[in-house]
């Protein structure tokens, strides 16, 4: 019998793996043999190990589109081991070094042009990684935020969606974030994080800076938000899931959930994380929004009330709602509702202005 925790995570996030790559056999076998919170990272480890024997047996063979597949599968199971799991942040880490280098390698095998990149940022580094659509000179970009738990590690289907439709992509591990959270907590003020990103990348002649767009998942989505309010260089933005606050809502998180929040923030105490999650607001910010501004949400979504995106979208002085009335959080139950919404409808707006 799972542990609750076991038992909360394929609750909350079964759709989630599924939308973004993770194998539905895959999902069920390797859950349906976990039942301690404490077994989950390593079940997905020996997962993840599984596609990448796979995918370096392909190279040896000389096939390399086998390979990359299996490379991108590798990288999402090791990034789903530790995704919400904290309990040994040394295996935590290992595990997210073996997602970077998984993905390192499926780029190398599908999109050889992809390019990783360090920027300075408060003594550290962000780290994010550019792709850019093949046959697409100076290709509007879309900078995509992961939420309190994703990294771009997660995101390699989600930025095809965008390539598709000729934009370029820049998917970045801000602070609290995959390889950058270890030196950098979470920060309510994520913009600072996002205009120093936009800085970097201005200077670029293959992507064109003028016509950018962000789109944020999740907590992301309040990240996105909060990014184009203070930086109008963004000229549309997409919100897919994400939370108007968060101080509300920390105590009825789920555990694991509170648990990578305090990690990611970190906060010593649990009074402290709930002073941070305070802090993350829109209320006030909204309202130099200027930008159009589409808000995904789905009205089943049980970790944040769809009141909240109703609230976003009516403060937000060009923002336009569509509610998924079956949609569940970020919509992951129907990506083929989503996906394509939010990928034409950047294209269209960013092609306009």
């Amino acid at each position: 019998m799972p542990d609750a925790d076991v038992e909360s995570a394929i609750a909350h996030w079964a759709p989630r793996f599924t939308t973004q790559g993770v194998d539905a056999n895959d999902f069920w076998r390797v859950t349906g043999g976990v039942d301690r919170w404490d077994q989950w990272l390593d079940a997905w480890c020996a997962n993840g190990d599984m596609h990448a024997d796979l995918a370096e047996a392909a190279q040896r063979e000389g096939y390399r589109l086998s390979a990359g597949q299996a490379w991108v599968r590798a990288a999402l199971s090791y990034h789903f081991a530790k995704f919400v799991w904290v309990l040994d942040m040394d295996r935590h880490r290992a595990a997210t070094e073996k997602s970077v280098h998984a993905l390192r390698e499926a780029h190398r095998a599908l999109d050889p042009t992809a390019e990783r990149i360090d920027i300075p940022f408060g003594g550290h580094h962000l780290v994010g990684n550019l792709r850019r659509p093949p046959g697409v000179d100076h290709a509007p970009l879309i900078l995509l935020l992961p939420g309190l738990d994703s990294t771009k590690e997660e995101f390699f289907h989600w930025e095809n969606v965008f390539l598709l439709r000729g934009l370029a992509t820049f998917a970045l591990d801000g602070p609290g974030q995959g390889e950058t959270g270890y030196q950098l907590p979470l920060r309510p003020d994520y913009e600072i994080a996002a205009g120093a990103a936009i800085d970097a990348l201005a200077a670029r002649t293959d992507i064109d800076i003028d016509r950018l767009g962000v789109v944020g998942v999740s907590m992301g989505g309040y990240y996105a938000a909060r990014s184009a309010a203070f930086d109008h260089r963004i000229r549309a933005v997409v919100t897919i899931g994400g939370p108007y606050e968060s101080g509300s809502r920390f105590d009825t998180r789920p555990a694991i959930s509170r648990s990578a929040f305090m990690q990611y923030s970190h906060a010593q105490t649990v009074d402290e994380a709930r002073e941070i999650a305070a802090a993350m607001t829109l209320e006030g910010v909204l309202a130099h929004l200027t930008q159009p501004m589409l808000v995904i949400f789905g009205r089943r979504d049980r970790l944040v009330p769809y009141l909240q995106a109703e609230r976003m979208a009516a403060e937000a002085p060009r923002a336009r709602l569509v509610m998924l009335d079956e949609g569940n959080h970020v919509c992951n139950n129907m990506p083929y509702r989503y996906q394509p919404l939010a990928g034409d409808w950047m294209a269209t707006t960013l092609t306009a202005s």
